[in-house]
């Protein structure tokens, strides 16, 4: 919560100011954690690829073949990717799917791929509890 305090000028005019709210050591070191995983440009280019998937998920070897990258490298950046809890995964036969948590991370992933013009307009993007309509500035 936000503290503010009050002082008097020469006109005896009372100005509140209201000061920035605390944040936890824990909060700036998990936010400090999770901008490192996205300074990487696959692990970036991963969530790009989830989030504006058709099913709101793809498989390792569907990432891969985008990509264009070996499986074990792929799956080292998914294996980062999850521990953090930004994507979730799922085993159906013998693939993993894998899919941007939204409740973490969805409405922050898109607004940082609107912010660089990248999301195409007119598009719906599905999560697994919402889709959000984006038609564009």
């Amino acid at each position: 919560m936000a503290r503010k305090s009050t002082a008097s000028n020469a006109n005896g005019t009372v100005k509140v100011e209201e000061a920035a709210p605390e944040v936890s050591d824990q909060s700036i070191r998990e936010l400090a954690q999770v901008f490192k995983l996205l300074s990487d440009e696959t692990r970036l280019r991963i969530l790009f690829y989830l989030a504006l998937s058709e099913d709101g998920e793809l498989h390792v070897t569907e990432l891969c073949n985008r990509l264009g990258q070996s499986q074990p490298a792929v799956s080292h950046h998914l294996a980062l990717l999850r521990v953090s809890s930004l994507i979730e995964s799922r085993r159906e036969g013998k693939h993993n799917y894998y899919s941007v948590r939204t409740e973490h991370f969805g409405e922050l992933l898109l607004s940082l791929f609107a912010a660089a013009g990248e999301t195409p307009k007119n598009k719906k993007y599905r999560f697994h509890d919402f889709v959000l309509n984006y038609t564009g500035a």
